[in-house]
């Protein structure tokens, strides 16, 4: 928390950010409402019920949701503040903030990010005036506009929409680009529930919303190889953007090697009591960045098997360490390791082998 990168002018998510915000001002003058200051820390009831998530949603599990308290969250994302907003009186917004979510680190995966939400509302004369019905203006509109903004992004791109479901949405869409040879998910987003609007705007109204990553379009814009470099302080990364520059690709400074660390446990009754199968690997990727920090670029259960006589199951780790920054040595990622080992033993209550 408090890093700001979304507010700092130079740096990538923070270009993405402003040339997303300069599109809505070219195509609408004057409508959205921009906001990239509200606090991440928000209520259950704003992150999770004020959108529609169901009760026995997964992101409701303290495995994807970091809790504060039992009422209290770090939002996981900005759709969070979209009832707040609309209650407000604002029509046509664009939130952006850090959000967070428990997840393992890899190249293109890390547990805050930055999100940006967009909300337009329509009133009942502007869907008469266009002889449309309130959906389909919505519909329309909406996919207009994104497609209008990968283009303003990434130049003439083909674009597809698949279907797609999201609780706080109906209809839902994905939107995809075709770039650089592959397709490339963009965004969700659909017509706004019209509970949530009724609830929280006013009566006789319809709106679109959408929701992106900007991490991940600064990744496939600008080159990006890894999500740990948009965290590093490093000016060999930083000064290679500049504000209003959306033509600069990265140059890769240095790539220094990374070292590998197995870490295998015969996993307890208790361990696997407490895991749903999709969460195996979150509680140990959990103690691990606990220890090793950004250093953890890798965690991947490798192997796990069943010895037939005892009836106990042994689960293998494999953890990739490496630097943004420097050569790391053994020394150092041993006795990280051995910390790592101890924490997991300790908090997991398994038998290291």
């Amino acid at each position: 928390m408090g890093a700001d990168l979304h507010r700092q002018p130079d740096h990538p998510i923070c270009i993405i950010k402003q040339a997303i915000y300069d599109f809505f001002e070219k195509r609408n003058p004057g409508m959205f409402k921009t906001f990239d200051d509200r606090y991440p820390i928000v209520t259950t009831h704003a992150n999770f019920d004020e959108v529609l998530v169901p009760k026995d949603h997964i992101s409701r599990s303290p495995n994807d949701t970091y809790y504060v308290d039992a009422n209290t969250v770090l939002r996981c994302h900005t759709s969070a503040h979209q009832a707040e907003t609309l209650r407000a009186g604002h029509p046509a917004f664009l939130v952006t903030g850090d959000v967070y979510r428990r997840d393992s680190i890899d190249s293109t995966h890390y547990p805050v990010f930055h999100q940006m939400e967009g909300v337009r509302v329509f009133t009942e004369a502007e869907w008469t005036a266009a002889g449309a019905d309130a959906t389909a203006l919505a519909e329309k509109d909406l996919k207009d506009a994104l497609e209008g903004l990968a283009k303003h992004l990434f130049g003439d791109v083909e674009c597809r929409w698949i279907d797609a479901y999201f609780p706080f949405t109906n209809p839902s869409f994905e939107l995809e680009i075709f770039f650089k040879g592959k397709w490339l998910e963009v965004l969700g987003c659909g017509v706004m529930e019209q509970v949530i609007l009724d609830g929280n705007y006013k009566p006789g109204h319809k709106a679109w919303a959408f929701g992106l990553g900007l991490e991940r379009l600064a990744m496939v814009l600008f080159d990006v190889p890894d999500i740990r470099l948009f965290w590093s302080g490093d000016d060999r990364f930083l000064k290679q953007f500049k504000a209003g520059d959306l033509s600069a690709r990265f140059k890769p400074y240095s790539k220094y090697p990374s070292c590998y660390k197995d870490m295998a446990f015969w996993v307890s009754p208790e361990f696997s009591e407490n895991n749903l199968p999709r969460n195996l690997l979150r509680r140990p990727c959990r103690q691990v960045r606990n220890i090793g920090g950004d250093l953890v670029e890798e965690v991947t259960l490798i192997d796990n098997f069943t010895n037939k006589k005892t009836g106990r199951t042994s689960n293998c780790y494999r953890i990739v360490y490496r630097s943004m920054e420097r050569s790391l040595t053994d020394e150092e990622i041993n006795a990280i390791q051995d910390k790592v080992r101890q924490q997991v033993a300790d908090v997991l209550k398994v038998e290291l082998r």
